[in-house]
């Protein structure tokens, strides 16, 4: 199996590796309670997902 001859230098390294960032997640707003959620998730805040509740969710003092 073949081996490289010589190293990569950094900003060719640095190069390749400039796509492998983390993006931001996107994140809608709930129709029931609007809080920011995922999409296609139910609401961690009050448990509604396509305008029926799926989670119960205990209130917090």
């Amino acid at each position: 199996m073949a081996n490289p001859k010589r190293r990569h230098s950094q900003a060719r390294t640095s190069k390749r590796r400039a796509h492998d960032h983390l993006r931001a997640r996107s994140l809608s707003e709930c129709p029931n309670c609007h809080e920011q959620k995922l999409p296609h998730r139910a609401c961690p805040k009050c448990g509604y997902y396509k305008g029926r509740e799926i989670v119960e969710v205990e209130e917090s003092k």
